[in-house]
């Protein structure tokens, strides 16, 4: 039986984490581009055969990325040089236009299956990209669906096969118009979480000879890949602090592969030289970005933190009481997954606002029903919404809800101290980007949500708003203190 090695390095989420951080005790440096890049090279140089690929999100979460709309970020991955990369739903943050912009920009294959056109019924990107090594032939397509597409709902333009049902089949499509040619590998490159990942694995046919799945978005750390429909799965977490490394033979014959490893390699000064050119370029960035970005904006009476989108934070609840109150709504509900860092404060800079909150979404008004609102926090508090691919919310100090997991049902919704009442009106406060996929995230449909009263657009940036208070109120303070409970 024949067969070759082939290394396949992969990373996800990697959201702007340009630079290494010193942890621990020791002060080691870990993760950074730099470092990443350094390490990659080393591979690369150790191993014949070597692919670098990134399953989605190279964009959002540095002030670097926010300041040029992505720009800088592309050109930096260009320099470290992925052999290939898909789409995540950070990737249209700055709209369409710009996403289609930075995809000429960057040097090497952005590949996605199930985005098309709607008008045309084109396919936005190439679906597929077959690399050539050393002779062999390995396939990747693109896939992301339904529990992300929500992130692109304000471009009517592109539409998506959005379950998972329907992604398999365009992968099956793009596997049966090769079956006339020998490719040796055929790997899906996901962003729609790990969960989504082994229920897309489970719907695939064997003829179609998927062999493994590098996916993204739910920031999964895993021990070792699942195997679900004899398909390799695994995720490399977020950022850049680690990196997934698959060791394969593969047999050219079967086109199978007959022996792996997998290694979830920490990226850790000493051990690894850095890549000293890219660090003098995103150096360049840096400069100018500080230059702009380093005024004071506010001290905090102490740091304020935000460890996990699915609980209650000390700095959820700072921003959520910001937005109530500057909406004048009773309720204010706050994506979790918009708050990019896990603290802020004591000492707050324009720079670690926008880091921390880098979207200029708009903030609307509603009048709802107390029966809707029980709707919407059953809905986003139940148990099979925390698992890293839900959207969650942080909420204001006049709300308090507490879930019985064990039992599955909303015991207690609270405004004001008082129980909502199912018949009595509510004003709730929701981001624009919940807004147009309230139904989804809320249980309660844009024609429900404006029933009653319609709506009304109270900021257009809540990045602003979020700077003007900062620059107005000195020495904030939250704590977590039981706004939403689970049982």
């Amino acid at each position: 039986m024949e067969t070759f090695e082939l290394t396949i390095l992969h990373s996800n989420d990697m959201h702007g984490d340009f630079h290494a951080e010193a942890q621990g005790a020791s002060g080691n440096l870990i993760g950074g581009l730099s470092l990443l890049s350094g390490y990659i090279n080393q591979v690369r140089s150790e191993n014949k055969n070597v692919i670098y690929a990134i399953a989605g999100d190279m964009l959002q979460g540095s002030i670097i990325d926010s300041e040029y709309k992505g720009v800088s970020t592309i050109e930096i991955m260009n320099y470290l040089n992925p052999d290939v990369a898909t789409l995540g739903n950070h990737e249209f943050d700055y709209g369409l236009p710009q996403l289609l912009f930075l995809e000429k920009m960057a040097t090497f294959p952005i590949v996605n299956a199930n985005l098309y056109i709607k008008r045309h019924h084109r396919r936005l990107m190439q679906p597929y990209v077959i690399l050539d090594i050393d002779g062999y032939k390995v396939m990747f397509i693109g896939i992301i669906t339904e529990s992300v597409m929500q992130a692109i709902m304000k471009d009517s333009q592109i539409g998506t096969l959005v379950a998972l049902e329907e992604a398999a089949e365009a992968v099956g499509r793009i596997c049966d118009a090769y079956k006339h040619d020998d490719i040796d590998l055929t790997v899906l490159l996901t962003h729609i979480g790990f969960e989504s990942d082994k229920e897309l694995a489970a719907l695939l046919k064997p003829e179609w000879g998927v062999d493994l799945i590098l996916g993204g978005h739910s920031h999964t750390l895993l021990e070792q890949p699942e195997i679900v429909n004899n398909i390799l799965i695994a995720q490399a977490n977020v950022g850049t602090d680690q990196i997934g490394r698959f060791d394969l033979t593969v047999a050219d014959d079967t086109n199978t592969v007959v022996d792996w490893k997998w290694d979830l390699v920490p990226i850790v000064a000493g051990a690894i030289q850095p890549d000293a050119d890219l660090q003098a370029f995103i150096g360049s960035y840096k400069d100018e970005v500080d230059a702009k970005y380093s005024t004071l904006l506010c001290r905090t009476a102490h740091q304020l933190t935000h460890p996990a989108r699915t609980t209650e934070t000390s700095l959820g609840n700072l921003f959520a009481d910001i937005f109530a109150e500057n909406g004048n709504c009773q309720v204010a509900l706050i994506g979790s997954g918009a708050i990019r860092q896990k603290q802020m404060g004591p000492v707050v800079t324009l720079r670690d606002l926008i880091q921390i909150y880098p979207y200029e979404d708009t903030f609307s008004r509603f009048t709802i029903t107390g029966e809707q609102l029980r709707v919407m926090f059953a809905h986003f508090m139940r148990p099979e919404n925390r698992n890293g691919e839900g959207e969650c919310y942080q909420v204001n100090s006049r709300v308090r809800a507490v879930y019985n997991d064990s039992r599955r049902e909303l015991e207690v919704l609270e405004v004001d101290g008082a129980s909502v009442d199912p018949t009595e009106h509510y004003t709730i406060g929701l981001v624009g980007y919940h807004v147009l996929n309230s139904e989804a995230n809320l249980n309660v449909s844009l024609e429900a949500l404006t029933a009653l009263s319609g709506s009304r657009t109270v900021t257009t940036s809540m990045q602003a708003v979020l700077e003007e208070y900062l620059r107005g109120h000195k020495n904030l303070s939250r704590q977590v203190e039981g706004r939403l409970v689970y049982r």
